[in-house]
């Protein structure tokens, strides 16, 4: 999200998705997801070994 305060009813414009963007983003919602080598599907075993890239801290985890 951009927080569009102060901002140029141009620059707001410019940062819009367009029709054809949004088109592209429907049509990729549709497609499942393909795994390959440098992207597996994980295993239970190996979800359980997985380490968010950005932990959360204790004062997050208490509020949700």
């Amino acid at each position: 999200m951009v927080n569009t305060n102060g901002m140029f009813e141009e620059l707001i414009k410019e940062l819009e998705f367009s029709k054809q963007d949004l088109d592209e983003l429907s049509a990729t919602r549709k497609k499942p997801i393909s795994f390959d080598s440098d992207c597996p599907e994980l295993t239970p075993e190996k979800a359980i070994l997985f380490q968010r890239g950005n932990p959360q801290n204790k004062a997050t985890e208490i509020m949700a």
